[in-house]
C-alpha cells in the first residue's frame, strides 16, 4: 500500500483523463463539471421560473454521480490516504514573495490557512473576495460555455475553436490574476 500514498507520475493521471474522455465519447457524452450546477437548480424547481433549467436533468444523473464520486474520492485521499498534508516544494522565491504578501502559512502548508482554514471566515475582506471570485467563476462558466475543465478536456480534444480560445482565455485571467490583482488584495 506504500505506493498509493507517494505523488503519481503525471503520465498516469493522464492516461486516466484520456481514458475517461475516450469512454465519454463513446457513450455519447461530454465532460463539464460546471453543468452539475444547473443540474442540481433543476432538480430544486428552478425550471418553474427560468427555462433554462427546464430540461430533462435525469439525463445528467450520470455527471452527478461524478460530481459525488469527487467529493468522496478527495476526502478519501485526504483523510484515509494522506500520510500528511504536507506542503508542495515551491521555490523560496514564491514563499518570500507569498510572506511579504501576509501569506505566513506558505511553504508550510498544502493550501494557504489564510484563504483555507477556518479562520479566514472571521474576515470580511476574506469573504469578500470569496462571493466576489464565486461570483466570477459562475458567471465566466456561464458565459463561456462552460467551466475550465470542460473545454480543456473535452472542447480541447474534440479541436473546438470556441474551447481554445475559452482556455486561452482561462490561462491569460489567471496569469492577470496572479501577477496584477492578487498583490493588492493582500
Amino acid at each position: 500500500m506504500h505506493w498509493i500514498y507517494e505523488p503519481w507520475p503525471w503520465y498516469i493521471g493522464g492516461i486516466f483523463i484520456a481514458f475517461t474522455l475516450v469512454s465519454l465519447l463513446l457513450l455519447g457524452k461530454t465532460f463539464g463539471f460546471s453543468s452539475n450546477l444547473r443540474t442540481l437548480c433543476s432538480i430544486l424547481g428552478a425550471g418553474k421560473t427560468c427555462d433554462f433549467f427546464c430540461f430533462n436533468w435525469k439525463s445528467q444523473t450520470w455527471n452527478l454521480l461524478f460530481l459525488v464520486g469527487t467529493i468522496l474520492g478527495g476526502f478519501i485521499a485526504y483523510h484515509f490516504l494522506s500520510v500528511d498534508a504536507a506542503a508542495v516544494p515551491i521555490s523560496e522565491a514564491t514563499i518570500e514573495k507569498l510572506t511579504h504578501l501576509g501569506f505566513q502559512s506558505a511553504g508550510k502548508t498544502y493550501a494557504p490557512t489564510e484563504l483555507f482554514g477556518t479562520e479566514a471566515f472571521s474576515s470580511q475582506k476574506t469573504i469578500g473576495i470569496l462571493v466576489v471570485a464565486g461570483f466570477f467563476v459562475g458567471f465566466g462558466s456561464r458565459y463561456a460555455g462552460g467551466c475550465t475543465s470542460g473545454h480543456a478536456i473535452t472542447g480541447l480534444s474534440n479541436f473546438q475553436l470556441p474551447s481554445l480560445l475559452a482556455v486561452l482565455g482561462f490561462f491569460i485571467g489567471g496569469l492577470l490574476m496572479v501577477h496584477l490583482i492578487f498583490p493588492f488584495l493582500f
